[in-house]
């Protein structure tokens, strides 16, 4: 669900290998646009650096952004489970009106595209609100459950958060946050996790820790899946 780059010192190498599974298993691999598959948000928070550095210019870097501007935007799971980085917008109603989006640009400031990305749940609003993070909304309960109803959906799912458990459940488990980067910078020390969906429809979320950093000692440690719906 986004934010493939930006999270650490081998972004080249994660959204790398993220497309070469989306080639061997086209019909398999959805890859989501995050806020920091842009060009202006990577220009400050490390994959353009990354990128002179590891192949001495910024050609890799503007390839790989022209590629991020292809990226859905959201996916639905059988006609069930919603998928997007962020929110939801004030502007967007249905999902005929996200597949109506001109999508093949940088990611704008302000607007729906740019609230798909940026926006976030908060368990104690109603409505709308500025969000402080200068771009996107703050929504709430009411607005989740009213896009949950006119798009015949049971669940949003949505990335953008860093939550220390590595997931969180809003607005009455109607929204899940689902974080999948652990130790988040190599100094956030928080969990990870990914929800799996069966064939049912049943959610369950699997939380994991970071793998060991190179030269320290091998710690086992078991994830753990909390089961929901």
């Amino acid at each position: 669900m986004g934010d493939f780059v930006d999270r650490g010192y081998y972004s080249v190498e994660t959204i790398t290998l993220l497309l070469l599974y989306k080639v061997r298993h086209p019909r398999r691999i959805t890859l989501l646009r995050g806020n920091h598959e842009s060009r202006q948000i990577t220009q400050v928070y490390g994959f353009y650096d990354e990128c002179v550095r590891k192949y001495g210019s910024a050609q890799v870097w503007s390839e790989f952004t022209d590629c991020f501007d292809h990226l859905p935007l959201s996916a639905v799971i059988d006609s069930s489970v919603f998928c997007t980085h962020g929110g939801l917008s004030p502007s967007l109603d249905t999902l005929d009106h996200i597949r109506a989006l001109e999508r093949i640009q940088e990611v704008p400031h302000e607007g729906p595209m740019c609230d798909l990305m940026w926006s976030d749940p908060d368990d104690e609003a109603q409505g709308w609100a500025m969000s402080p993070r200068g771009a996107g909304y703050i929504f709430g309960t009411d607005i989740s459950e009213q896009f949950l109803h006119n798009n015949g959906l049971t669940l949003i799912a949505r990335a953008h958060q860093l939550v220390m458990e590595g997931y969180k459940w809003h607005h009455g488990q109607q929204v899940v946050t689902v974080w999948g980067a652990p130790n988040y910078c190599y100094r956030c020390g928080n969990q990870a996790a990914y929800m799996e969906v069966d064939e049912r429809l049943n959610k369950s979320l699997v939380v994991y820790e970071p793998a060991p950093r190179r030269g320290e000692a091998q710690i086992s440690s078991s994830a753990g899946a909390d089961y929901f719906l």
